[in-house]
């Protein structure tokens, strides 16, 4: 295996990913947004697929910067976890996802800083990629309490998703077909020894 350390491309990964996501958020929510309206929409394959935002005019807009940049109203969030997992217990779910979330960032980090792990590209791809979606999320479950999704495959109703979804997926993929196809290292040769070299024995 080679001594080549990796460990940088998981980390830029995760930072481009993380500025991916949160850039696509705030850029949709502002740019799909309309006087009045609680959902905007923009067709992006015709019958299949759209960029849908939906907006929350019950909950009263906050004067927190990172809220204010979303839009002049706040968000419509998903307080679960994929396909709205336990988002009926809102507050107590997003509490819960992200103190998850939490443990598996400070989990991916501490794998990161191993040696055998720097020197597996792949792997460090495969961490990035989720270590950016699992901070993605994680910012929108501090700031809005729920996480913010734009992508919307409405053509076999997939639920609405984001770029930080897209990143676990691909990055949780990428371990499973590493962990089931990866060639395990092969063994070290046996080292030959030569019979003329050995000590003839005692008498």
């Amino acid at each position: 295996m080679t001594n080549r350390s990796y460990r940088w491309l998981l980390y830029t990964i995760a930072l481009v990913g993380l500025a991916a996501d949160q850039a696509t958020k705030y850029g949709m929510f502002n740019w799909l947004y309309t006087d009045g309206a609680v959902i905007g929409q923009r067709e992006v394959i015709p019958g299949a697929f759209k960029f849908l935002v939906q907006y929350d005019r019950d909950t009263p807009a906050c004067d927190c910067a990172f809220v204010k940049w979303n839009g002049p109203v706040p968000p419509r969030v998903n307080h679960g976890a994929l396909f709205s997992l336990g988002g009926e217990f809102k507050a107590d779910a997003n509490k819960f996802f992200a103190t998850v979330s939490v443990i598996a960032a400070l989990g991916i980090s501490i794998w990161g800083m191993r040696k055998q792990t720097g020197r597996d590209k792949w792997l460090c791809i495969s961490l990035g990629l989720i270590l950016a979606g699992t901070v993605g999320n994680l910012f929108d479950r501090v700031v809005f309490g729920g996480v913010r999704d734009f992508l919307y495959f409405y053509w076999f109703e997939w639920p609405v998703f984001n770029v930080a979804d897209c990143c676990l997926v691909i990055g949780a993929l990428m371990l499973l077909v590493q962990a089931l196809f990866a060639k395990k290292a092969d063994p070290a040769p046996a080292v030959a020894t030569n019979p003329a070299a050995e000590p003839p024995p005692a008498a």
